[in-house]
């Protein structure tokens, strides 16, 4: 059996990232989809009463905090951070940022998204009819964390995890990703 020779290993590397870096691609889009359609419906609504939709945001505020009916929002911002936190129904969505970068949270039905940055980082967490989802994001790096109907999905410096259906994970900086359907 012939063996491969450093070029050939470079070029099956190069593939083998460019592999991965298009599957982490497809599967960041599908969740960007994914959180558009459910912010969608999340407004529409499915006939059943529901609160009044709260946003929080910081800047202007320092720390924003609202509370209509049963949905809940927080957002707190120093040091150049930009907070957006939203939550209808039963919802609750906090977020927090420490220095430049942001934090992004959506929450529905039942739903907890928290979301913390910290020196230039990006945090995105939604999360829909009793899922629970956590993003942490340190120095620059991106992380993503969807979690719906009852699942938990976590992102942050330690790591990926997603439990229960519906539930995706993905740390940008990293390249770990999970994801439960």
């Amino acid at each position: 059996m012939p063996h491969a020779s450093s070029s050939d290993r470079s070029s099956f590397s190069f593939r083998l990232g460019s592999s991965l870096g298009r599957r982490l691609t497809r599967t960041v889009a599908t969740a960007m989809v994914g959180l558009g359609l459910a912010a969608g419906a999340a407004l529409v609504g499915t006939g059943v009463a529901q609160a009044a939709p709260v946003s929080c945001v910081s800047p202007p505020s320092e720390n924003d905090i609202q509370v209509a009916d049963t949905a809940s929002c927080g957002a707190k911002a120093t040091d150049g951070g930009v907070v957006h936190s939203w939550a209808t129904d039963t919802g609750t969505a906090v977020g927090t940022a420490n220095g430049p970068g942001s934090a992004n949270t959506v929450a529905t039905g039942f739903g907890t998204a928290l979301a913390a940055s910290n020196s230039g980082g990006n945090a995105y967490a939604l999360a829909l009819g009793g899922g629970i989802a956590l993003s942490g994001a340190e120095q620059g790096a991106t992380t993503l964390a969807v979690a719906g109907w009852g699942s938990g999905a976590t992102a942050n410096s330690l790591g990926v995890d997603c439990t229960g259906a519906l539930s995706l994970a993905v740390n940008l900086q990293t390249g770990q990703f999970c994801a439960m359907r």
